[in-house]
């Protein structure tokens, strides 16, 4: 039977094939006008109410955002061939050739806010006001502003540009190729077979195969300990040689990336640490249910003994089909954008060897599209990414008219669209489930994500904060990671898995642990995915929220966290209550699964 939805993208309307000609040439005149931007950026003129300098701040503005807006999205394209095929030499040099530009682009950055910086904030106030192209673009110059304040003095900061391309993103480059390389073997059908580490699941029905793929797993990671603790040290020590002579402790740029307060990270985390015990409850019972005194790593995720039609293999049709339902009933908007990104193909899915592990969505903003990238393995957890992938494309596509400049948003609120369409999804199956085996399983998949954002996540911010703190005594040696690994887990999940079923390996197979752009890529999860519960919530009392939802992801472009919440649903962030109100749903989640269990 064929299937309706393809597995694969379209990429070839976005730009020329890597290979060609043409593509060369889209890439030479790219470079050539990255190259005179930032000469340009050289010569900005002062930052005053002067009528003629503010106007020529505004051209080139118009200039930044259309050059930036062309890199974002060649190296968006090239990120796609590279994902789909992780042993693509071209695609690994042209990546090469456009991270060799971010010294450029981080010299143009250094240029805007050291200027803006330099000016007292009267002759800044009058700045703003002498041209409508920079009122239009106040929260992103008051952004570039403070971001100064992260900045080395200027010649340093230039150098420390230059010397990244080979070393800091050097790392995470390697990193990216070695796991795109990496094969983990398995047996399956009487027979070893060689698969790409995101082709292995821990979620089959049979204990023993959960057990020799998480095993098999394991000892291709560990091939890699080595190699990775160099890399993962190395940048971790590039960014702290920064930070020490910046005066400043390692969560500050993570803090200044998403836009957000330390105060409301606190306060997050503080409220996960006094509620999340009600999940530790939920992992005994699934442990009793399973018919095991406790879960190991690799059960966590493994569907109930009676999970009904919920644990199902599902073709990728059914689970489209079951996305578009749910998105059209809660938005008609969001229904119409899932079926388009899908007739449009603009989203990847084969289950296939040579792809890179994860998934991702990426924004091309010259061509007002996005694509999608992940492996369907006709699971219930794979239509939940699927879900979770179109939420992010979504958030894109409701910016994509608003001003250039306006259109990019912090980490931790791009995680709320994609969060929240994932609770979209769970909450139309939970309401359409006919028996009680279908809805303890769904329960159980729904509470298994609770475990991610809630125990996961905070296990990745507990290992990296305390990596950081002994990595600024010196280089932490492979041994060493996995025994803060551990002990990150044992505290995180509040030592709910068994002795032997931890995975101190973690740190290795974590790609976001090597991510050089963005440090700290963890709590922004777990922050959206608490803020989606919560704004889920609020949804069931107001019947226009889809619009006041609408309005909150074109708010995330032009303000920061704490204010595009407060404008939005009236909370403030930094105080416990809204959390509080998101972990009662998970409380609640928790309770129905103990009752239905019994």
């Amino acid at each position: 039977m064929t299937a309706r939805f393809s597995l694969t993208w379209e990429l070839d309307s976005l730009y020329p094939n890597p290979q060609t000609p043409d593509f060369r040439a889209a890439l030479d005149e790219l470079k050539s006008a990255t190259s005179k931007l930032a000469d340009d950026s050289d010569a900005l003129p002062s930052v005053s109410g002067d009528t003629e300098n503010a106007r020529g701040w505004s051209d080139f503005l118009k200039r930044y955002e259309a050059v930036r807006s062309e890199y974002t999205a060649i190296r968006a394209f090239i990120e796609c061939h590279s994902a789909a095929d992780a042993a693509n030499k071209l695609c690994m040099q042209i990546e090469g050739e456009l991270a060799a530009q971010m010294p450029q682009w981080s010299r143009i950055a250094t240029n805007i806010e050291f200027a803006l910086q330099a000016a007292d904030d009267g002759a800044y106030k009058a700045f703003i006001a002498a041209d409508p192209g920079l009122k239009l673009n106040a929260y992103f110059l008051d952004t570039c502003r403070r971001n100064a304040a992260l900045r080395l003095p200027k010649d340093q900061e230039l150098l420390a540009a230059d010397l990244d391309v080979d070393g800091l993103h050097a790392w995470g480059r390697l990193y990216d190729r070695l796991s795109g390389e990496l094969r983990v073997h398995v047996m399956e059908k009487g027979e070893i077979v060689s698969k790409s580490p995101g082709q292995v699941d821990w979620d089959s029905p049979l204990r023993e195969v959960r057990e020799n793929n998480f095993l098999a797993a394991t000892k291709a990671w560990k091939t890699l300990s080595d190699t990775c603790s160099d890399a993962i040290n190395h940048i971790a020590g590039s960014r702290l040689t920064k930070y020490k002579r910046l005066g400043v402790d390692h969560l500050a740029a993570p803090l200044a990336l998403n836009h957000m307060q330390r105060e409301t990270l606190d306060a997050m985390w503080a409220a996960v640490t006094a509620r999340k015990s009600c999940l530790a409850q939920y992992l005994k019972k699934k442990a009793e249910l399973l018919g095991l005194d406790k879960l190991a790593y690799y059960d966590v995720d493994a569907p109930l003994p009676s999970a009904g039609t919920q644990s199902s293999s599902l073709s990728y049709d059914e689970a489209c089909d079951l996305v578009l339902k749910s998105f059209g009933a809660f938005s008609p908007e969001l229904g119409d954008f899932a079926k388009m990104s899908l007739e449009k193909r603009w989203i990847e899915v084969e289950n296939r060897g040579g792809k890179r592990q994860g998934g991702f969505c990426t924004d091309l903003p010259t061509r007002k599209q996005s694509r999608i990238f992940m492996t369907f393995t006709n699971t219930v957890d794979s239509m939940s990414t699927l879900a979770h992938e179109i939420g992010h494309a979504y958030h894109t596509w409701v910016l994509r008219d608003e001003p250039g400049l306006l259109r990019d948003y912090p980490m931790n609120l791009a995680e709320t669209a994609s969060t929240f369409a994932e609770a979209v999804l769970a909450e139309n199956r939970l309401a359409s489930c006919q028996t009680r085996e279908d809805k303890l399983a769904l329960l159980d998949k729904m509470l298994g994500d609770s475990v991610a954002f809630l125990m996961n996540i905070h296990c990745r911010f507990i290992f990296e904060n305390r990596f950081h703190q002994a990595r600024a005594s010196g280089e932490v040696p492979a041994s060493r990671l996995c025994e803060l690994m551990l002990a990150a887990q044992q505290e995180a999940y509040l030592n709910s898995l068994s002795d032997d079923g931890w995975y101190p390996l973690f740190w290795v197979s974590k790609l976001h642990f090597y991510i050089t752009g963005w440090p700290f890529y963890n709590f922004p999860y777990t922050f959206g995915y608490l803020l989606s519960l919560g704004t889920y919530a609020l949804a069931k009392d107001s019947p226009d929220f889809p619009a006041q939802f609408r309005k909150f992801l074109v708010a995330t472009g032009n303000q920061d966290a704490e204010d595009a919440v407060q404008n939005s649903f009236g909370y403030d962030l930094r105080q416990p209550d809204f959390w509080h109100k998101s972990l009662d749903i998970v409380e609640q989640r928790v309770k129905l699964f103990l009752e239905l269990a019994q």
